[in-house]
């Protein structure tokens, strides 16, 4: 393994601690959680849930914390931004191809996979992936809701829908919390 290059690799993932989420900047919300933030939570629900359904644990896991490395050198992008750009997922995928170089083959093959799958939906693993970035979103706008933050900007965060029984759940629990502080 080329240490050089897995440092490299490592402190540009590392941008993504500092990568603001947009939508949430968008929503004037004062110092908004990093996409790394985000991407911690998703991973630990992604693992919860698929553990609990059944499914490929190591796999959701995987697919989890790969899927927003692209960030690093994209940028984070929101749904009406990704509107406008026809080329977004491309860009995502070059750059993840660009950053997985720096692991040895062996490993950068299943996650090159990881990410196709999780970008394609392609797997009961990827769809719940999906669901808990959602989740995990939602989640986010009741925790800035009770910090105070102004609920008709969040409102644009409750559209969120998901499928699957356990996914719904928590997603209805969730919307039965927000207005509540």
């Amino acid at each position: 393994m080329d240490t050089q290059q897995l440092v490299d690799f490592l402190e540009t993932a590392g941008r993504l601690k500092t990568l603001l989420r947009t939508g949430w900047v968008d929503s004037g919300i004062a110092a908004p959680e990093s996409v790394a933030d985000h991407s911690y939570r998703v991973t630990l629900l992604s693992m919860i849930l698929a553990d609990e359904e059944g499914l490929d644990s190591l796999r959701a896991v995987r697919m989890a914390l790969l899927h927003d490395l692209a960030e690093a050198v994209v940028g984070d992008l929101t749904p009406m931004q990704k509107e406008g750009k026809t080329d977004w997922q491309m860009e995502e995928r070059d750059a993840f191809r660009r950053l997985i170089v720096a692991v040895p083959d062996r490993l950068a093959e299943p996650y090159l996979d990881a990410v196709e799958e999780y970008l394609a939906g392609a797997s009961p693993e990827a769809r719940l992936v999906h669901a808990a970035d959602k989740l995990e979103m939602l989640l986010q706008a009741r925790e800035y809701e009770v910090a105070g933050y102004d609920s008709d900007r969040l409102m644009r965060f409750r559209h969120v829908s998901v499928e699957g029984e356990l996914e719904k759940s928590i997603e209805f629990e969730i919307k039965s919390r927000m207005g509540k502080k």
